[in-house]
Order: C-alpha cells, then sequence, then structure tokens
C-alpha cells in the first residue's frame, strides 16, 4: 500500500473503476522550442497481455528528496492494436508551479486504462527542482501544451498509430488551468502585462485576447478542457471580454475554501465563459482539491529545505485525498468520453441526481453547469 496512485476506494463513484484495458507508459522527450525539451510521461492502452506493476521514481515538493509511486502500469509496454488502433484520444496533463509530471498521475492510469493516450510533461521552469522566474511559466504554459500535441502527433511506431491527436483533452492544475483557459480561448486582459511577476520583456502580450498570437494559437484539435483549481483570475488576468471567447467545453473543479486560485474568482470564470460549461465544487477544500495524488510518505516530515512539511502540498484540511482523486477519475471519464469519443456520459454529468454515485456518497459535492452561449 506504501505510496500507491492506483487505490480505489469501496465509495468510489461507478467511472473511476479501472477500465479494461492493461496501461503501459514510457518517457518521451520533446524538443518545443531552441533550447527547451519537456520530458514527459506518456501513458496508454496496452497489449492484453501486459503484466501490471511500475514504479515512477521522482522527487517530493521540496525539490530533493526521493520517493518512489506505485502504480498498475507496466514500463514500455507493448501498446495496443485491433480497434484500439487509431482511436485512443490524446489527453495532456499539465502540472502546477511548482510540480511534476507524475503529479496527477493517479488520473492518467486510470484514463489511459479506458482507452486513452494521456500525455504528462515536465514544464521547464515550472518543476519543483527547475523552479525559475514565474513570468516563464506564464508565458510558456499554454505553448507548452499546445506543443505536446504537435509532438505528440509526430510519433512513429505503434505508439502513433495509437493515438489520435485531431480529438484532444486537456487537463491543468492550477498554472495548468491557467495555460488550459488560455489555450481553450481565454485570452488575457491588459492588466496582466501589470502583474508583479509578469516579466518587463513584454512576452506575455501574445496571450491578450485578440492578438495575432492568441489567436493562432486556438487549435481545431482541442476538443475540452478540464482545469482543477486554475490560477490567474484572483490576480486579475482575465477581464469579462477576454472570458467570453473561451468556447472550448469546460469541466472545472474547484475547491470552496481555495485560497490559493481563489472560488469566487474562479466561479467567475465559470460564469464569464462561452462554452458548454460545468463546476464540480468540493466544499471546504483547499488548492489541493482532487489533483495531487495521495501524500507520498517522505512528504510527512518536516522540510529543511521548505521549513515545512511537504505533506501540506498535497493533502486537505477536510477531505481524503484517495476519495477526491477516485471523484476525479470519475468525472474525468464522463466529460472526456462525452465530448472526445461522442460516449453517452451526459447522464453522469447531472448535479442533481449524482448518477454513479452511491446512497450519500456526494456529500459535499456540487456539480452545476451553464449551457453554451
Amino acid at each position: 500500500m506504501h505510496n500507491r496512485i492506483d487505490l480505489i476506494r469501496p465509495d468510489a463513484p461507478e467511472l473511476a473503476l479501472r477500465g479494461p484495458h492493461p496501461v503501459g507508459v514510457t518517457t518521451h522527450a520533446f524538443d518545443v522550442a531552441p533550447g527547451r525539451s519537456l520530458t514527459t510521461e506518456i501513458w496508454y492502452p496496452a497489449h492484453q497481455d501486459t503484466v501490471a506493476g511500475t514504479v515512477y521514481h521522482t522527487l517530493i515538493r521540496d525539490g530533493v528528496t526521493p520517493t518512489m509511486l506505485h502504480g498498475s502500469a507496466c514500463r514500455n509496454a507493448q501498446p495496443a492494436r485491433g480497434n484500439v488502433a487509431g482511436n485512443a484520444p490524446l489527453i495532456v496533463i499539465s502540472h502546477g508551479y511548482p510540480g511534476n509530471r507524475f503529479l496527477l498521475s493517479h488520473l492518467a492510469e486510470s484514463l489511459a486504462a479506458k482507452g486513452y493516450v494521456v500525455a504528462a510533461p515536465d514544464h521547464v521552469g515550472s518543476t519543483y527542482d527547475d523552479q525559475q522566474a514565474f513570468d516563464i511559466t506564464l508565458n510558456n504554459r499554454p505553448l507548452d501544451q499546445r506543443a505536446v500535441i504537435d509532438g505528440m502527433a509526430l510519433l512513429g511506431g505503434d505508439l502513433g498509430v495509437l493515438v489520435d491527436c485531431d480529438n484532444v483533452g486537456l487537463i491543468g492544475y492550477s498554472m495548468g488551468g491557467y495555460g488550459a483557459l488560455i489555450f481553450g480561448g481565454a485570452g488575457l486582459a491588459p492588466s496582466a502585462l501589470d502583474h508583479p511577476r509578469a516579466g518587463d520583456d513584454g512576452k506575455l502580450a501574445q496571450h491578450l485576447a485578440g492578438s495575432a498570437p492568441h489567436n493562432a494559437l486556438r487549435d481545431p484539435r482541442l476538443k475540452a478542457i478540464m482545469p482543477i483549481g486554475p490560477w490567474g483570475n484572483g490576480q486579475g488576468m482575465w477581464d469579462a471580454a477576454g472570458l467570453a471567447q473561451m468556447d472550448t467545453p469546460m469541466l472545472m473543479i474547484a475547491g470552496t475554501a481555495d485560497d490559493v486560485s481563489n472560488y469566487a474568482a474562479m466561479r467567475k470564470v465559470f460564469e464569464g465563459t462561452a462554452s458548454d460549461r460545468y463546476l464540480l465544487s468540493f466544499a471546504n477544500a483547499g488548492h489541493n482539491a482532487a489533483a495531487p495524488v495521495p501524500a507520498p510518505a517522505e512528504s510527512w516530515a518536516m522540510s529543511d529545505v521548505l521549513g515545512w512539511p511537504p505533506f501540506d502540498h498535497y493533502a486537505d484540511a477536510v477531505w481524503d485525498t484517495l476519495r477526491m482523486n477516485n471523484i476525479a477519475q470519475h468525472f474525468a471519464a464522463a466529460f472526456m468520453g462525452l465530448h472526445l469519443r461522442g460516449e453517452d456520459f451526459l447522464p453522469y454529468l447531472d448535479g442533481a441526481t449524482w448518477p454513479g454515485f452511491g446512497p450519500g456518497t456526494h456529500a459535499g459535492l456540487t456539480l452545476d453547469h451553464l449551457p453554451a452561449r
């Protein structure tokens, strides 16, 4: 049970249950710009004879302490063939600042077992052991997200045959959610350039609403976004006009006590965008709602580097992390299945009757919906 990222509670909602496919995982580097290469973990449906079980060697939040996360994927397994080939939509998972490609690995394995190819990059300048100036993240995050799609579309071999890069979903946590909103159409407000950490080189202007670079960023391959605790609106990064340009179908996940991204500000994003959109709220949860894997055992101790236990980077004061992970897995399966594969999962997005949940197990959750404008 030590540091497992693939557990499913007995009271998990229906679509959190493991899908029918064994899961493979491999690591690939995408050169996305001069001097910028993104080490990317790729999970995928594997051959039916694949034996489960792998270890992810990584670091915890302090950037120096090693940990091993245990999952159900198989390193470099043979990709699935047959009727799965070419029909595995791509989902990109984008971590926060700081984070790394394993922070949402629970969600990556779950989606791959359901027939998706999932690509999660280490965003240069945003990882636990590579935290650079914040403006690098502000500038590069949506560009990285698109670049991973471009890189995946050029993959060769059996994995390249397997993945469908014309139907893409994007899941972004915190700064990954900021990037997802921009990539999905919400160009920044002019006031974003005045953010104290925006840098003084003017590069952030490429993401302004209505600008030629932002218009060029839009991508018809992107069919759905799932921002979790998206950062930015509480810091004045968008205005009403910019939000109104966001027309990509969206399922936002947020904690009502999030003091990093500000729940009221996230709710204004939900209300202000033009897409068909949902907001799943965890009552009294903070910024760690639903996204991070359960806190590794190594994170429970005080960190001399940070001056606080890295446990606080993963856990929530109210909610059990595994419980939130299972709920996120359920809704990701429903939302991505609906928009990337046209599956009949719309009934699962009913915040009045909560299909797939056992009696009383949706306590503390609210699911709001607004249709496209």
